[in-house]
Parts: C-alpha cells; structure tokens; sequence
C-alpha cells in the first residue's frame, strides 16, 4: 500500500478503518531499514489526551477533522507535549517537553496523529543528515547515498512510503535539498505564514516549518492545515487568501504565465545530468503555453557568503541556551572549579562536531570589532538579494532552477569538507534570505543508472498560488 494523503482522506471518508491502515504503517516504521526515525509512539491515541481534543470519540473526532488520522511523520526539532523531542542532539538526548509547537498543535485538531520522529542533522546543521547522534540516515533510492539535510529523515521516509507525508524545516535547504536528492515534493509557503512557536531555533530570521509529501495536490492539503495565526509567535501574519491555493489546482495549462530561469543558476558547477533533466522540464513548460526567459540575477552569487555569515551567527545565539542545566539534568557543578570549566566540559562533550564548529567560528563573527565588518555587510547583501528578487518579480510570475546543484553522493563523501557540503545549499539559500515560498518538484524519478533531480519553484511573498498552478499541471503532464 503505497497511499497519497488525498487517497487516503478518501478511503476513511468512506468508512475505511484509520486503524488497519496505522498499524500496516507502524510495522513499516519498525522495520525501518534506512535510520528515518529516531523513536516511534505506538499509541497515538495518547497524543489526542496529550492536547485535549474536545471530541467525545473517535468517529467524531474522524467525521470532523480534515486529515482523519493519518500517518504523518515529524523532524525531531517539534516539540510535542510528554513526548521526546531531542533535535537529534547529545544534548537533548531525553529531553521531554511539557508544551508542543503550534505548527503540531494545529495538525492534531485537523485530524493528524503523529507516530514518529524523525532523524536529522543535530539541531538541523547539515546538509546530509550525518550529523545526528543517532547516526546517518540512508537514501531509499540508493542507500550507499545521503538523502540530503537536515529533514533527511522526513524525505526518506516520504520516499520508502514509511509514511504518507512528513514534517520538516527549513532554514536555507533542510527541505527542498533532500527531498530533491530522495525524489518527493516539498511546500514551504512565505516566512510568515506558518508559525515557529515551539521549533527548536537554529537561526530565527531563517527558518521556516514545510512539508514533504508524494504529489503537489498534497502539499496543498497539509500545508493548508499548518497555515494559521499564532499569537505566540511575533512573526505570525493572518491571511484570508489561502483559499486561491485550492483554486490553483483546477487550472488545466500555464498560459499567461510568465517564468524567469536566471542563466546564473546553469553555470559550471551544476552537474551535466542535472542541467539536462532540468533544461528538459523547462522545455515541458513551454510546450504548456508558459513563457520561459532566461534572465540575469548576478547579485544571487553572494548569497551563499551571506548567508553562511547570518546563519551561523544566529545558531550561536539560539544555541547558546544550552547547557545541560535548563533541559536536562547537570553534571555535579561542584566538581567544577567555576561555572566557565562546567560550560566548557558540558558543551565540548554534549555537543557534536558540526555544532561546535558553528557556534566557535560565528561567535567571532558577533565579536565586537568583526561585527560590522561581517555581520553588518552580510546583511546589507541580504537587502540587496531582496531587492534583486522583487526586480524580476516586477516582470515575471515565478522563478525556476534546479534545487540542488547535483544527484545525492556518497555517504561520508563530504563530510570532512565543509566548504563542498556548503556549496550544496547554492540554489535554495537565496529564496529564505528573501523569506520567499518555494517548492522543490520531482521532474526525474529514481531508476537503474541515475538519481532523482528536483525543480525548484520561487514565488514572490504571499504568491504561494502561483507555485501550486505551474507545480500541478507540470506533475500531471512530465
């Protein structure tokens, strides 16, 4: 059984049993041959009394909901309420929340159950999921491969159908990029549309809760149900719009479309395999009655130097809390000399290679004389790519590429070079700079001799429609 989540509203709307189905899915979990999840909660009625769901029992509780209990999987940086959340960290290793995020709230009373957690990189630093403490997570389509970071875990077992949808987060890439190298469709709408009120921060001004799911129909479907005002979270806008999402999704052609492919995204270090499946996709547009012109965005070659300064510097910050005293039980402090030997022995244990390496080089960047001479200009770039963005936006309604300059590669390939895993991430950081949606849309499957490649969809802010239109039609007709 390898379901969608639209196929499986439709089976329990007509009287199906939710139950047959979660527990064919939780013995797939069980038998998870690809690291995807990190711990499993095999009584998913408890996440109903957990959040005090007013409804009487469970038929009711199935006629009134939008998701009818289906098995969604989340990253393990949502909290949930008595449950373990541990960012896949050392730190966190048994950390149990006593509030969930709202972005999880909101799907429990639209009718989802969550049964897993999912692996990631360690507080979503990394680019392959190889990271977390509880080792790597492997790639569906080929498992001597990374399924890319830091959702890793989430895109792999949307992808192995170890669930029907998954949960994850994006800072710069943690969606788009793994879901691109493993072969399934992944949503994230505009900065402010989906709460980050109970998301473990990695770097506020950048992150962002999206979905991974096996078609854009339904993308739209759960990401309606994340899209809500949360008055917890300062950044949270309301919007009355969302309705058009549906509405995208009964248009036939892309006539009047006007599609801008920036030639800076076709240079040299896009891999020929890549190119050729992504030139082909763009053809399809075309032959679908969109205008596709190749334009020019020179300003986006900066954004990656830009945001390898803001982001670290905003991990330091956030990460900064931790300390095995706040949330989780402490090392004995009397056998410290001072609070800074404690902070420096918990730390350098409880914390992995990758988090280390973030949060000593970017503290610098925060240090008072380097402050304005990194920080400060990377966020002048950060204003000059915004405004780069809204000048093609002036004349066109999306912008496409490919999402990640290559194919999935080799376990450990890259992980004792930094700077090669962080050229990964040089199609998708651009668009969470500009705190733009943007979609990844398989345009080539898995098969014998090469890997999945993504399409990457930007829209302007609050122009998510626009996405789901060119996504859907080009999903039907590829």
């Amino acid at each position: 059984m390898n379901l969608t989540l639209k196929q499986y509203i439709e089976k329990i709307t007509n009287w199906e049993s939710p139950s047959d189905i979660l527990s064919l899915y939780i013995k797939k979990a069980e038998s998870d041959k690809f690291n995807s999840y990190v711990r499993l909660n095999k009584n998913p009625e408890e996440v109903l009394k957990n959040e005090w769901v007013s409804f009487s029992n469970i038929d009711e509780y199935l006629a009134n909901t939008t998701l009818k209990w289906a098995p969604i999987a989340v990253k393990d940086n949502f909290l949930t309420k008595w449950f373990v959340t541990s960012a896949s960290s050392k730190m966190l290793e048994n950390y149990v929340s006593p509030y969930s995020s709202t972005v999880y709230k909101n799907l429990v009373k639209e009718g989802w159950i969550m049964i897993w957690k999912t692996n990631m990189d360690e507080f979503a630093m990394g680019s392959s999921t190889e990271t977390s403490y509880f080792g790597p997570t492997r790639n569906p389509n080929d498992t001597n491969k990374v399924p890319g970071g830091s959702s890793g875990g989430s895109a792999a077992a949307v992808a192995a159908d170890l669930a029907i949808a998954a949960l994850g987060t994006d800072t710069g890439w943690s969606i788009r990029q793994p879901a691109s190298l493993c072969g399934v469709v992944w949503f994230k709408p505009t900065y402010w549309i989906n709460s980050r009120y109970g998301i473990i921060a990695m770097a506020s001004s950048l992150d962002q809760a999206g979905t991974f799911t096996k078609t854009v129909e339904d993308a739209v479907i759960l990401s309606k149900a994340l899209a809500w005002y949360d008055e917890n979270d300062a950044t949270s806008v309301k919007r009355e719009d969302i309705s058009s999402w549906d509405e995208a999704l009964q248009k036939t052609d892309l006539k009047w479309l006007k599609i801008a492919l920036p030639e800076e995204f076709l240079w040299e270090w896009l891999q020929n395999w890549v190119k050729e499946k992504i030139l082909e996709a763009v053809e399809r547009i075309k032959q679908l009655w969109a205008q596709v012109d190749i334009v020019s965005m020179p300003l986006l070659k900066h954004a990656l130097e830009a945001y390898y300064i803001i982001m670290p510097a905003e991990v330091s910050t956030n990460l900064a809390r931790f300390d095995w005293i706040k949330y989780w039980y402490g090392e004995n402090t009397f056998d410290f000399k001072n609070i800074y030997e404690y902070y420096a022995s918990v730390r350098a244990h409880w914390f992995g290679k990758e988090a280390k390496r973030r949060i000593l080089l970017w503290t610098y960047v925060l240090s008072a004389w380097a402050y304005e001479k990194y920080y400060g200009q990377a966020q002048k770039v950060r204003r000059l790519i915004k405004q780069e963005y809204d000048r093609i936006f002036k004349n066109y309604d999306l912008i496409i590429g490919p999402t990640s300059p290559t194919t999935a590669w080799d376990i450990w390939a890259k992980t004792e070079d930094p700077l090669a895993m962080y050229l990964a991430d040089i199609y998708t950081v651009p668009v969470n700079l500009a705190w733009l949606p943007a979609m990844s849309l398989p345009v080539w499957n898995a098969s014998d001799t090469n890997l999945p490649v993504g399409l990457h969809i930007i829209a302007d802010q609050f122009k998510e429609s626009k996405i789901f239109h060119l996504a859907n039609v080009l999903e039907k007709n590829l």
